[in-house]
């Protein structure tokens, strides 16, 4: 193999040890999964809201979105069910920083372990101020420590094809969002949500299982290389598509980021709120395609815009609330949009 062991890693069960979950907080997890699993069967009309961070980091500013997020929530719970975004591993086109699990100080060397650490105790922070929380599916084997913590999990545009992916997809617990590829096939999408639906033979922990599938797998579009696919007609393909499959519990989640929200091939993460709201007004008199369409994704921090931190000094970061990845909505816009939209929604 062409790699030089850096270190041995301490056992995850240690770790877990360290940074326990209460009994409550682990028991309000299995409530916000249900709630989840009962809006993609369609038993609860509320809409779904995966709201936060593209990138969680740094641990401060997350802690301080997250309590701002759950003072909104007691406004807006009745209408809508609000998932924290806590993403801490993040593809890369290329290259780039993995996320603070593998690098938790991105000007200093990956630490695997350190960032373990750091993430657990900010996921279970977050958990215990009250809130669900959302984060994608990037390296699955080193999913211990933090699946059980999850509400929803993103398979993304990158891994959704990857066989791995799915068999992992099938094998978990709660609601996970497949999202359409890169180059946004819609049909592909749909061929995620079936592997993840699916019963598959793999390995786990050393051992020979067959996974249960996943019935509140769903899809999850977000755009394409060129342009966005969240109108009625790629709707409609959808629907179609999932119907032909005999999709069970057919659902579909808006990206309202990425590249739904291009404007002449560039991102612009100010028009989100926009792509929610042409979506509710497209589908208002489509009744079959407004029980399609479960909620949104939105990427929102603190404040408004992003930085990059290949071509800033250390010294001069902003660790306040701005993202060190894909530009996020402000934490003002982001709430006056989210009390707006709840004051509109009717269920």
């Amino acid at each position: 193999m062409n790699y030089t062991i850096i270190k041995k890693l301490t056992p995850l069960e240690e770790i877990i040890q360290l940074y326990p979950l209460t009994s409550t907080s682990t028991q309000r997890i299995m409530r916000d999964r249900q709630e989840v699993k009962n809006i993609i069967e369609g038993k609860d009309e509320r809409l779904l809201m995966i709201v936060g961070p593209c990138s969680a980091w740094p641990k401060k500013s997350v802690l301080e979105y997250a309590n701002r997020l759950m003072e909104l929530n007691e406004k807006v719970k009745h209408v809508m069910k609000l998932v924290m975004r806590v993403y801490i591993q993040k593809p890369r086109t290329t290259k780039g920083w993995t996320g603070p699990v593998n690098q938790p100080d991105p000007f200093a060397y990956p630490d695997i372990e350190e960032g373990i650490r750091y993430v657990r105790d900010m996921m279970i922070k977050v958990v215990e101020i009250g809130l669900p929380i959302a984060d994608e599916a990037l390296f699955t084997h080193n999913a211990k420590g933090f699946l059980e913590l999850l509400t929803w999990v993103a398979i993304g545009a990158r891994s959704a094809e990857d066989q791995e992916h799915r068999i992992f997809a099938s094998a978990i617990d709660c609601a996970v969002g497949m999202k359409n590829p890169t180059h946004g096939s819609i049909e592909i999408g749909v061929n995620s949500v079936i592997a993840a639906q699916h019963t598959h033979v793999a390995v786990f922990d050393g051992n020979e299982v067959q996974t249960h599938g996943n019935s509140h797998a769903h899809l999850v579009l977000r755009g394409s290389h060129n342009a966005p696919n969240y109108s009625v007609p790629n709707l409609e393909k959808v629907k179609y598509y999932m119907d032909m499959h005999h999709i069970k519990n057919p659902s579909v989640m808006i990206d309202a980021s990425h590249d739904n929200c291009l404007v002449n091939g560039k991102k612009d993460h100010r028009l989100q709120p926009k792509v929610v709201l042409d979506v509710i007004e497209s589908i208002k008199n489509r009744p079959e395609l407004k029980k399609l369409v479960k909620g949104f994704m939105m990427e929102s921090f603190l404040k408004e815009g992003c930085q990059k931190i290949d071509s800033i000094n250390p010294t001069t970061i902003d660790l306040d609330g701005l993202s060190i990845t894909d530009p996020c909505l402000s934490w003002v816009d982001t709430q006056a949009f989210l009390l707006d939209l709840a004051g509109k929604i009717k269920i």
